[in-house]
């Protein structure tokens, strides 16, 4: 099958973000070809421009080198000096902005395929890299072909099936059963824990909880996630015991989409004094990229339709009810603060509007 039929497009946007996790150069929509300033590597290489994200360019002072038509679209930048990949990285990663204080002067380019930009910034994203690159430079290798269509069709959530599906004992139950999701382009292989017996009479309490190596597994101070991990199976299988039931949804996108790497950065800078959606935005990332359609789509899969949601973020309920899930019931999920975590709750409360 060509790699241009509808089935290949998944296949390409795939290629395209693991070639920026190797430092590969991509092609974006045949517009423009880009290199990764965080991943690249290719020696001596230099390019007249570099494209980098519209809250890395706030953060750089260079937020009115937009385009008006177009004011969430990447900024692509021109200095004085051809960038080298040294120059670059300096210019994407934040922590280097004491080492490397002094940036520019720089000079806005029209960029003449703002879709084709918001594209490479999203693949970046997914690939867990900083959003900034060598723009066209000048390489003498294969350069993987990207467009808009072949990310679309690559996040089509209805691509997602079940894998497999097993009993598993846990310590909040030990008649929980497991089941796995998986997309065949996607490496993110998500999973649900059901606790108590699965019945289309009674509306399931439902936890969807994105994945937290440092909360949930090494036990951080920093962020409320592992305790309202072990809050929500608790609370689940306290529905099981009245005869209830409960779904946990355990989503493969760190930091709210923004991968481990980036979630670390981006505590480097909390340490400096950043808040958390400060923080994000210096590296150039959204404060929230999660993939809600994946969650719609794996509550679809285990016939769900109707769910009681342990949330205190009324964005997500509006999410998921904008998949076509219906939300009978927000179910409050706050935690005592530590001293640790209070300012990132207070930063979730009062710039995030969670219901703290």
């Amino acid at each position: 099958m060509s790699e241009d039929a509808p089935a290949g497009r998944p296949r390409r946007a795939a290629l395209a973000i693991d070639a920026l996790r190797h430092g590969w150069p991509i092609r974006v929509a045949d517009a423009f070809t880009v290199l990764p300033a965080e991943t690249g590597f290719a020696p001596g290489v230099r390019a007249d421009r570099m494209l980098i994200s519209a809250a890395r360019a706030a953060t750089l002072k260079l937020a009115n080198q937009r385009e008006a038509a177009v004011p969430e679209a990447p900024v692509l930048i021109r200095a004085a000096e051809p960038f080298d990949l040294e120059a670059a990285r300096a210019l994407a990663d934040p922590a280097l902005d004491l080492t490397h204080p002094m940036k520019g002067p720089f000079a806005a380019e029209r960029l003449t395929a703002p879709e084709a930009a918001r594209t490479a910034m999203e693949l970046a994203r997914l690939a867990g890299v900083l959003p900034a690159f060598l723009f066209d430079p000048v390489l003498d290798e294969d350069i993987q072909l990207v467009d808009p269509a072949d990310l679309d069709a690559w996040k089509d959530a209805g691509r997602l099936k079940i894998a497999t599906r097993a009993r598993l004992p846990v310590a909040a139950s030990p008649d929980a059963e497991i089941v796995a999701f998986r997309s065949v382009d996607d490496l993110r292989e998500h999973v649900a824990l059901v606790i108590g017996r699965q019945t289309g009479d009674v509306v399931p309490l439902v936890r969807l909880h994105s994945e937290c190596l440092t909360g949930d597994i090494l036990g951080s101070l920093k962020c409320d996630c592992g305790p309202q991990l072990d809050a929500a199976l608790r609370a689940m299988a306290a529905e099981a015991e009245q005869g209830g039931w409960g779904v946990l949804l355990y989503m493969r996108q760190e930091g709210r989409g923004i991968g481990l790497v980036n979630k670390l950065r981006a505590y480097r800078l909390q340490d400096q004094g950043f808040d958390t959606v400060d923080a994000n935005n210096r590296l150039g990332l959204p404060t929230e990229a999660r993939d809600f359609p994946v969650a719609a789509r794996m509550l679809d899969l285990l016939g769900v339709s109707r769910i009681r949601l342990m949330t205190n973020n009324p964005a997500k309920v509006s999410a998921l009810e904008t998949e076509g899930v219906t939300v009978t019931e927000r179910v409050p999920h706050a935690l005592p603060p530590n001293p640790h975590n209070e300012r990132y709750l207070s930063t979730k409360r009062d710039r995030t509007g969670h219901l703290l």
